[in-house]
Parts: structure tokens; sequence; C-alpha cells
């Protein structure tokens, strides 16, 4: 700040505020401000166990049976999942498709660019766990395999 003849510099976003204030020699207290989200985490905690209660509901009771008998391709990153490089291109994997370490299974757009997801593991596509265009975030499971 000194170097740029700053006196105060403030940013604010969506759920963020800062401000520093340098000391330019008056006799004034320095200001600490806090910030606590207490309005977003409100709403924000009913809505993580909504998707929960919502996903129970549409899974019977067979599909935690499945959940234990295979393994899962995961999300590496935030962004959105597309099955196929372009819309009028058929899918990477279906279920019932067999995958090796290699095989790219879908791309998951982050920041404009596409990234190539490869299965990591061999075996078959037993289940597809997210629709095409869907948001994911880091560690989302995508793809059952058995």
């Amino acid at each position: 700040m000194r170097k740029s003849d700053l006196s105060e510099f403030a940013i604010e976003e969506e759920n963020f505020k800062l401000k520093i204030k340098r000391d330019t020699g008056s006799e004034s207290p320095p200001q600490i401000v806090s910030y606590a989200p207490a309005a977003p985490a409100a709403p924000a905690a009913p809505a993580s166990p909504a998707p929960a209660p919502a996903a129970t509901p549409a899974s019977p009771a067979a599909a935690p049976a499945d959940a234990d008998s295979g393994t899962y391709i995961t999300s590496p990153m935030v962004g959105t999942f597309y099955a196929s490089s372009s819309p009028e291109n058929p899918a990477y994997v279906n279920s019932g498709d067999k995958v090796s370490t290699d095989t790219i299974v879908c791309i998951i757009e982050a920041m404009k660019i596409m990234n190539e997801i490869q299965a990591e593991q061999s075996g078959t596509i037993a289940e597809i766990l997210v629709e095409n265009g869907q948001p994911v975030e880091y560690g989302q499971r995508l793809f059952r395999i058995s």
C-alpha cells in the first residue's frame, strides 16, 4: 500500500467483504470489520439436507445395495458435466459400456476450459449419476463402476 500510495482498499463480493486502511498518521483508532454470514448460512443449511431426502425417495431400497457393489468415478473439479464433446455427438459412455483406465467418460467444463475426464479404473458403467449439463462439485460421484 505504501508503494502505491494507497491509504484505503476495499473489495466486496457476494459473501465476502474486505476493507484495509493504512495508518496515515491520524490518531483515529484502527477499525476491525468482521463479517459473519448469518443470513446465508440459514438458507444453506436447509438446502443441504434437501437433496439427500430428494435422492432417497427417488432411489428405491435396491439402490443402497447397488451402491455397495461397485466403485465410483468422481469429479476432480467443480464445473459443468457434459456426457459428450458436443450436443451432436453421442455420449462418451452409456450404462453397460466397458471402460479401461484411459477411457474418456465425460467432459467437465471449468472456466470455459473443457477437461476430458478418464475412468482411471477398469470395469463396466453400471450407472450414470449425473445429468448432461448439470453443475458438479469436487468429489461428486459421476459414474458407478461394477
